[in-house]
């Protein structure tokens, strides 16, 4: 099939009602562009990847229906294999899919580290407008702080994709700051943000 930007986020929006949900996906699509970019990669199949790999999620959170129960539908719409096997290989209880393409590396590496620079930027009254990597890496050393996030996930992920990690996390920023407006992460600091920051992980925590 033709991959189309248009028809995965429709298909995401039929599977997904939670905007946190969608918001993570943006996210991690948006970053995945951009390395796409910078590699000289497909940059349509990869943000599509990142669009779609938790789509599934909502209806089956437990493993390893998903990301399996979203596979079968994806091969259902004959979405190219390398996309399906990209995204079951984001699942680390699946050890059929072993990451070996760099497309599978970049989501892993992309995945879990978008989860917690919106909570660092959640808790900022600017925002992610002006977030440094190295905000982000204080906030990291606190296991209190948006507990649900694997810290050795975000390491692991980086140091297999072959990217520093302060160079990844600036990276990551950068491409989640020109979506700002949709991720809602324009600003605001309130206690409310600051709640949920504490508590938010990436939607991936049963990996």
């Amino acid at each position: 099939m033709t991959l189309n930007r248009g028809q995965a986020f429709a298909l995401l929006n039929e599977y997904v009602q939670d905007p946190s949900l969608i918001r993570h996906c943006l996210s991690v699509e948006v970053a995945l562009r951009a390395y796409a970019n910078q590699l000289g990669e497909d940059v349509e199949k990869w943000g599509i990847v990142g669009l779609l790999h938790d789509f599934d999620y909502q209806r089956w959170p437990d493993p390893p229906h998903h990301p399996l129960q979203g596979s079968q539908i994806l091969r259902a719409k004959n979405y190219p294999e390398d996309v399906i096997y990209a995204i079951l290989s984001h699942a680390d209880y699946l050890p059929d899919y072993p990451r070996v393409h760099r497309l599978d590396k970049a989501l892993y590496a992309c995945d879990e580290i978008t989860g917690l620079i919106t909570a660092t930027a959640l808790m900022r009254p600017t925002g992610i407008s002006d977030l440094t990597a190295s905000s982000v890496r204080k906030k990291m050393k606190k296991k209190e702080f948006a507990r649900n996030i694997n810290r050795e996930d975000i390491e692991r992920g980086a140091a297999d994709f072959g990217v520093a990690l302060d160079d990844h996390i600036q990276f990551v920023i950068e491409a989640m700051k020109s979506i700002a407006h949709e991720l809602q992460l324009t600003g605001n600091g309130s206690t409310e943000n600051a709640s949920f920051a504490t508590d938010l992980g990436t939607i991936d925590t049963v990996r």
